[in-house]
């Protein structure tokens, strides 16, 4: 059985489009997941226009923010059934006698591959998933949201594990798209007082970000940054696409302060990066998540204390994947959903 997928073929720029592909085969530990939403991630536009920093297995499917209801099952697996509704991780490969992977961080694991760009992503009718990333979505979290736990889950990480807000903190979030306007909403969950910062062509993503809680700014955070007692805000978290916002989270940030580093730029930085050491800051980086985070951030989206509905610009059938690369491109939405069946 042949189905129609999105396909980013070659290195070149636009080179993303509508392929058949065969129902994948599955080993033992596997399921064959019907996709019922996949998310478009700002990384599936960086691979589309061709300004990533990641290797990729060419031609790919797309797609890792995904949910959907289980196909077939592996013959090893007993903890699941057919029909489940079923979200999953990104991590498809990882070394399993890795040191990292043993620790519960098999995100950070050398040997990692996940979907979208080292196998096959779920851009598509049918993804076969390793039993141990599936997680069960529940009962009262429809699929257009269940499909953003990806999404939600780099925040949470970002947030939570790696930057140890607390209440009454001052946080700055660099970068309107779907994990700067995420994390800032984890921000606002800790107890923080938020400033997000973007753009003026952001202006549209910004008044979405408005119905989260924060405070929204354009351009120059400095004077927020500054008002309490002139020495910066506790932390500042980076969601920018791009290097150079470093240079402003190091002149926002307080001393003894701490920046989080989680949105991806392939261009260097071309600053001193003396403030860092004059004003002692912490600096952190933060990629992708865990089993733990999942949990946690499911259990958010289940009682609707995190709630992003706000962000979901639209759902399209996947012969219009183009129309949705379009729309996030070009800030009119902050997440675009394509629905394979």
């Amino acid at each position: 059985m042949n189905s129609i997928a999105v396909v980013n073929f070659a290195p070149k720029k636009g080179s993303v489009e509508i392929r058949e592909i065969t129902r994948p085969a599955i080993s033992d530990d596997e399921v064959l997941l019907e996709v019922a939403n996949v998310g478009v991630c700002g990384s599936d536009l960086h691979q589309w226009t061709a300004d990533h920093s990641w290797p990729v297995n060419y031609p790919v499917v797309l797609g890792h923010e995904f949910g959907g209801h289980i196909a077939e099952i592996g013959k090893g697996i007993k903890d699941w059934k057919e029909g489940d509704a079923v979200v999953s991780e990104t991590a498809a490969v990882i070394n399993a006698q890795s040191p990292l992977t043993r620790q519960g961080l098999y995100n950070l694991d050398p040997d990692r591959k996940g979907f979208g760009y080292g196998v096959n992503g779920a851009m598509t009718r049918f993804v076969k998933v390793p039993a141990r990333c599936l997680h069960r979505i529940p009962e009262n979290l429809s699929f257009e949201q269940a499909c953003l736990t990806e999404p939600c889950s780099v925040a949470y990480n970002a947030v939570i594990t790696n930057s140890k807000i607390r209440p009454g903190d001052r946080v700055i979030v660099i970068g309107p798209g779907t994990i700067g306007i995420l994390c800032a909403a984890m921000a606002q969950l800790c107890g923080a007082h938020v400033a997000l910062v973007g753009l003026k062509k952001d202006a549209e993503r910004l008044s979405i970000a408005k119905q989260y809680g924060c405070d929204i700014i354009v351009d120059d955070a400095t004077q927020w940054a500054l008002e309490q007692d002139g020495l910066g805000v506790d932390c500042v978290i980076d969601a920018a696409g791009v290097s150079e916002t470093l240079k402003l989270a190091l002149k926002w940030v307080r001393p003894n302060g701490h920046i989080t580093k989680v949105g991806w730029g392939p261009q260097p930085f071309n600053h001193s990066l003396d403030p860092l050491v004059q004003k002692n800051v912490t600096l952190q980086g933060s990629f992708s998540h865990n089993w733990p985070v999942w949990e946690k951030v499911l259990s958010l989206l289940a009682t609707g204390r995190l709630d992003v509905r706000p962000i979901i610009g639209g759902i399209w059938p996947l012969e219009q994947w183009n129309e949705a690369f379009e729309a996030m491109h070009s800030g009119k939405v902050v997440k675009s959903i394509l629905k394979p069946n």
